[in-house]
Order: C-alpha cells, then sequence, then structure tokens
C-alpha cells in the first residue's frame, strides 16, 4: 500500500469503510432525531446535538490552553470557520427534513458533493453528469405536482452549499492538526451559531428527557460521522470523497422507509437512481 510524503496510508479501501460507516449513522441520526422535532424544533435539536457534540470531542481531543496558543492563528481560524459552516449545513438539512422526506432532503443536499465532484472532472464527460443530476432531482420533487415544500427544498440546497464547504474544510483541518483536535476547536463555533436558530426554538421544550436524549443521537450524528470523515479526507482528495458519496441519497431512501415509513413513489425511486449514476459518473482517481 502506497504511504504519501507523510507519511500516511493512501489505500482507499479503509476510507470507503469509514465513508460508509459515516453514511449510515448520518441517516439513522437524522431519522431518529424527528423525534424531537415537535418538543425543541429541528433548529433547537440541531442546537442540542452540537452542544453534545462539543462536550465528546474536548473529552476525547483534551487541548490545553498552551496547545491552543502554540497553533498558527490561519489554523485556528480555519477550524472556527469549519464550525460555524457545519452548523449551518445541520440547522438547514434539519429544517429540510422537517419539510420534506428524508431521501429527497439528502438527494438535494447531495448535489453540493456532486458539483466538488464535476468542477474537479477530467475530460468532456464530466459534463454529462450535471443532466443525471437534475433529473434524478426532478424525479425526486415532482415540482409539477405542486405538493413540494418550496422552503424545504430551498433549505436543502442551503445544506448542499453548506456540504461542498464542510468536505473542503474538513480536509484543511485535517492536515493541520492531529487526531480530532481541529474538531474539537470547531465545535463551540458550531454551538454558537446553531444557538441563534435553536434557543429561540428550544426554550420552551427543554427537559431531562428530552436533554439525555440529544446526548445519545449526537454520537450518531455528528460525532461519529465527523470523526469518520475528517479519518478518510486525510486518505482522499474531496473529488473522490464527493463521489463516495453518491451512495448517501440511497442509505436515505432505505432508511427512512424502514425508520420513518416514507415509502417513495417508483418515479423518486429512479431520481434517487439517477442521482446515484451521476456520482458514479463523476468518479476521479482519489488517491492523495
Amino acid at each position: 500500500m502506497a504511504s504519501g510524503p507523510a507519511g500516511r496510508r493512501t489505500g482507499s479501501g479503509p476510507a470507503v469503510l469509514l465513508i460508509l460507516g459515516s453514511m449510515l449513522s448520518v441517516q439513522v441520526g437524522a431519522a431518529a432525531s424527528t423525534r424531537l422535532f415537535d418538543a425543541v424544533g429541528p433548529a433547537g435539536t440541531a442546537w442540542l446535538r452540537q452542544c453534545w457534540a462539543t462536550v465528546a470531542f474536548w473529552l476525547i481531543a483534551r487541548p490545553t490552553w498552551r496547545w491552543l496558543r502554540a497553533q498558527r492563528r490561519a489554523d485556528l481560524v480555519g477550524a472556527l470557520v469549519l464550525g460555524a459552516v457545519s452548523a449551518v449545513m445541520s440547522v438547514a438539512f434539519f429544517e429540510a427534513i422537517a419539510r420534506i422526506p428524508l431521501a429527497t432532503a439528502v438527494a438535494l443536499e447531495f448535489l453540493g458533493p456532486l458539483g466538488l465532484a464535476v468542477v474537479r472532472r477530467t475530460g468532456r464527460w464530466g459534463l454529462v453528469w450535471p443532466v443525471f443530476a437534475l433529473a434524478g432531482v426532478l424525479a425526486l420533487t415532482r415540482p409539477w405536482r405542486g405538493g413540494v415544500s418550496v422552503v424545504g427544498v430551498a433549505l436543502a440546497l442551503v445544506a448542499a452549499v453548506g456540504w461542498a464547504a464542510y468536505i473542503l474544510l474538513t480536509q484543511r483541518v485535517g492536515d493541520r492538526f492531529e487526531g480530532v483536535k481541529g474538531l474539537a476547536v470547531a465545535m463551540p463555533a458550531a454551538v454558537v451559531v446553531t444557538a441563534l436558530f435553536g434557543v429561540p426554538q428550544a426554550a420552551g421544550g427543554l427537559s431531562g428527557p428530552v436533554v439525555a436524549q440529544a446526548a445519545w443521537l449526537a454520537l450518531l450524528l455528528p460525532v461519529l460521522p465527523y470523526a469518520l470523515e475528517l479519518l478518510a479526507l486525510r486518505r482522499l482528495n474531496v473529488a473522490a470523497f464527493g463521489t463516495l458519496m453518491c451512495l448517501e441519497p440511497a442509505f436515505a431512501l432505505l432508511v427512512g422507509a424502514v425508520l420513518l415509513g416514507q415509502t417513495p413513489a417508483p418515479l423518486q425511486v429512479l431520481g434517487v437512481a439517477l442521482v446515484v449514476v451521476a456520482g458514479i459518473g463523476a468518479q476521479r482517481s482519489g488517491h492523495r
């Protein structure tokens, strides 16, 4: 197995397993989180989970004041920006799945990683895959029926932009900090940003059981996925990472059907398939 200049292994096999584990954790965690929406709202749920994620990453990484002072200011700022971006992405995604089916929201959100793969394409065939993705999105949302939530779709697209930025920033932070220390720096910023949207929603619904439920849900999303994706992005370039995430809509379709009872129409299944095909078609060599 080849090694990079920093001595890291660059084989894609372990990275693929990390990403598959991340996707499963994200979708199960997202589906389970909908149970908190009635009590504290989608943004409130995102805020509670970010709070617990901050506690978890600080307990794992244990960054000290001396260590923080020894870091380059640009690296610390990059980590804080990552936290802010992940917060916007989380709030937008949770607000989206409160309005549209999980698989539809994830397929729309996946346009962010797919966009990275297309932008970094090689050859003219890379221009074909956005057409497949657009056809898939139209099949999923079926705008001609008039029943789709425009707000939900817009929020999912905001999450898509956030996801693309999150991928780029996570790779940069993963390269600058050892272990998960970069995530420990990023999480307080995520808490502050999500609080702007989440505290007003959650204020009237906080209780011991709700806070406790948010604690274990935070392990499913974002603690485990963030850690797995950071490790994967140390092995893969962003184009390959975005392409491997093409399976995310398929995971969402399955989890939504099993856990939320969101049975898709045949045309929506075709839409997910088209988005997945677009991701696979945009695939590039991914070793770093």
